[in-house]
């Protein structure tokens, strides 16, 4: 075995452990740090992929005395971003002595229940179902990471045979192992293995991943960095003699104009996929992608599937290939995501029910969520964007993956379905793998067995609960303040996604700042919007398409309330009152309802009127007639827009706090109309909360409107819990009696 303790050269990778900071942490730290280090790069190992264990001592606080102690990443975990809370902690001698219990492969899972009573400390932390892999390796600190490197030779054809290679050119001592599903069983080869193989620094694990392990927590993570970084040498150094020929070649140009093309096809898109669970939507048309998408033997290797299992738990057992003549109309596009689609369902749902038992979890969403298009390149989808864009992040794993495996044949003798694969073994046969180029997918049948393990539907449902607007996208026009600004808060704490539109940038961006302390960046997006110009509000709905994939609730909030010095609204302000606060809400509903309409899912909007609509007084005549219309606008487009599209509205009462209807000026003028005493020396919040407290006792409740009681009620109308109420309006007045309707 290696035992490398100062940096290795590399070529690809770096060596990015820094001593100073490794000599202020414990060994449970050292762990973390290591982790994290190693889960930093994509190239080393996915995201939430792989695990990292040390075999430490600690004192046993039964007996007082040392015990040996297992921890290794649990469950569902992530090496990048773990804490040391992440980590199960286990007695080591607890877990060897599983094997006295282990009743062979097709028992394997029970022994699952029987961890959490080898837990040290009671640690509730769930140990991961690969616990037993690093138990049994005898070496103190153990990585199993899932590079595209190492899987690439891990699933191909010829693979055994170029890890030899590989071994006597870098003087390694790598030993393979055929495909074992993750588990118990799999343990026990490990074991054999290195008993088999004493002087073995490292084991690959047929169409999965790579093992590898240190004395120390240095020496292993050296240990990991440098073999990953001399595969990806050995690799490349293949691919010279590829060049332009991998996959087959190139068949397709790529579209100059292909993102105008994603952002005008991804509604539909995302609409048809999500006709039974909705999705977030991401794209990528990064050079490795459209490599793929664009060649000749792109559909085929798509079809076949990924190889490892960290992948397809998220890319399903195989992608959605849009067989498109890159250039031909969007019409065609159309017709053939359809098309494909049903195919794709109906394999899916064969695919099920050929492999499912009695016991295995129901049937899921059978639509893709990776779909490829040749000339545009990937679309991803998954519960928000962080999973959408994780999901294409993996299936671009597996391109690389694809792409290392047909590196590695080039030259050699095609394999095809049923030739041996030293894949083969125990768990399935030679015929049961496919293979293209050189890389080999592995079986449905074991596909099947991760994608639907009832360990995984386990991990699943540990996850929280989704919330209220989850997996939905919300445009909030006027978002930049006020009720806007409360919407959206309010959005991203139910779980949606949001999109502040506003033409006032610099609260735009404050509000979305306010956002990040909520929800993640990326699921915020903000564009500057004009109401009353139809290309602004279609850049707004773009803004909305390149960021998630669609719309699914729009709310406008946005108005003018006119003023002048003297009183006197001018022919050009009434005009101008009119056309923003009436005219602009029916151009935005119109530019979002050609959206929906590719969408085809159900949707939402919500505008806002004002009391003032039914309430008659002098002084505000522009203002209170716009609202009126409004009014009745939301029923009109309520009556046209049916039944896909729900619209509704709100009518508060005067909303003094944060609203930019009320400048400083404003505020005073009314104070002073209704001798209200205030010191000029008053914050403009204490004058406003003074006309603010004025205007409550005109109410039932005295009580004075707040941006979020209107953003309560926006809210009920555009969610779920109003599915069947459309053309409606709320009063958010206190109880203002001038305002009930006769």
């Amino acid at each position: 075995m290696t035992t490398a303790t100062t940096s290795p050269t590399l070529m690809y990778l770096e060596d990015r452990w820094d001593d100073a900071v490794a000599s202020t942490l414990d060994e449970p730290e050292l762990l973390r740090y290591r982790s994290n280090l190693l889960g930093s790069d994509l190239r080393i190992t996915n995201f939430a992929g792989g695990n990292t264990s040390s075999k430490l001592t600690e004192i046993d606080p039964l007996t007082g005395e040392p015990v040996e102690v297992l921890w290794v990443k649990g469950s569902g975990g992530d090496l990048g971003s773990i804490k040391r809370a992440g980590f199960a902690t286990l007695y080591q001698d607890k877990v060897l002595a599983l094997e006295k219990s282990y009743r062979g492969v097709q028992y394997e899972d029970d022994i699952v229940g029987l961890y959490p009573l080898a837990a040290f400390r009671a640690n509730p932390v769930a140990a991961s179902i690969d616990t037993p892999l690093h138990g049994f390796l005898p070496f103190p600190h153990v990585d199993h990471l899932h590079p595209d490197w190492g899987i690439a030779l891990a699933a191909s054809a010829n693979g055994l045979e170029k890890m030899e290679e590989f071994n006597r050119e870098f003087n390694h001592k790598l030993v393979w192992l055929p495909w074992q599903r993750p588990g118990f069983e799999l343990a026990m080869m490990l074991k054999r293995a290195v008993i088999e193989n004493p002087d073995c620094d490292g084991i690959v694990l047929g169409g999965h991943g790579l093992f590898t392990w240190g004395n120390t927590q240095r020496e292993s993570y050296l240990n990991t960095i440098t073999i990953i970084d001399q595969l990806g040498q050995f690799i490349n150094r293949h691919g010279i003699n590829v060049g332009t020929e991998i996959f087959g070649g190139q068949v397709q140009e790529v579209l100059e104009d292909r993102r105008t093309i994603a952002t005008a096809i991804a509604p539909f898109l995302r609409g048809h996929l999500g006709s039974q669970k909705r999705a977030i939507a991401s794209f990528s048309d990064a050079e490795d992608v459209l490599g793929f998408v664009n060649s000749a033997n792109a559909k085929q290797l798509a079809y076949l599937g990924t190889s490892c299992p960290d992948h397809f738990i998220r890319t399903k057992i195989r992608p959605l290939f849009v067989p498109w003549a890159a250039g031909t109309d969007i019409a065609a596009l159309k017709h053939q995501i359809v098309e494909s689609l049903k195919v794709y369902r109906e394999e899916y749902k064969a695919y099920y029910h050929k492999h499912a038992l009695p016991d295995s979890p129901a049937l899921r969403d059978p639509s893709p969520t990776v779909v490829l298009i040749p000339g545009l390149g990937m679309f991803s989808f998954g519960k928000n964007k962080t999973e959408a864009r994780i999901t294409g992040e993996f299936y671009t794993n597996a391109i690389h993956v694809m792409e290392g495996a047909s590196t590695l044949g080039h030259g050699a003798k095609a394999i095809v379905t049923g030739d041996e694969v030293p894949q083969a073994g125990p768990a399935a046969a030679s015929s049961e793998f496919s293979a293209c180029t050189n890389y080999v997918a592995l079986p449905p049948s074991e596909a099947f067995r991760i994608e639907y393990w009832a360990l995984e539907e386990a991990k699943i449902r540990r996850q929280p609960p989704e919330k209220e607007l989850s997996r939905k996208v919300i445009l909030v026009v006027g978002g930049g303040s006020g009720i806007g600004r409360e919407v959206a808060r309010l959005a991203a704490e139910r779980g949606a996604h949001v999109v502040v539109a506003d033409r006032d940038t610099a609260g735009m961006e404050r509000v979305v700042g306010e956002l990040k302390k909520i929800i993640p960046a990326e699921f915020i997006a903000s564009s500057p919007v004009d109401i009353t110009n139809r290309e602004t509000i279609r850049k707004s709905l773009d803004a909305a398409v390149n960021a998630f994939g669609g719309v699914d609730i729009l709310i406008n909030t946005a108005a003018l309330f006119p003023s002048s010095p003297d009183g006197v609204i001018s022919d050009t302000m009434w005009a101008t009152t009119l056309n923003v606060n009436v005219t602009a809400n029916y151009l935005l509903t119109d530019e979002a309802a050609k959206l929906f309409k590719e969408q085809d899912l159900d949707v939402s909007v919500v505008l806002t009127s004002s009391a003032n609509a039914v309430v008659a007084k002098r002084g505000s005549e522009v203002y209170d007639i716009s609202k009126t219309a409004l009014s009745h606008l939301v029923r009109e487009l309520a009556v046209g827009l049916s039944p896909k599209i729900r619209v509704n509205g709100i009518s508060p009462a005067t909303v003094v706090k944060g609203s930019t209807m009320f400048p400083r000026d404003r505020v005073r003028a009314s104070l002073t109309k209704y001798n209200i005493a205030f010191e000029e020396s008053m914050s403009d919040d204490e004058l406003r909360n003074l006309l603010a407290h004025f205007y409550a006792k005109r109410t039932l409740t005295h009580q004075p409107i707040d941006p979020v009681d209107c953003a309560e009620a926006i809210l009920f109308l555009a969610g779920d819990r109003s599915r069947c109420t459309s053309g409606h309006l709320i009063p958010v007045d206190g109880g203002l009696p001038e305002a009930f309707l006769r």
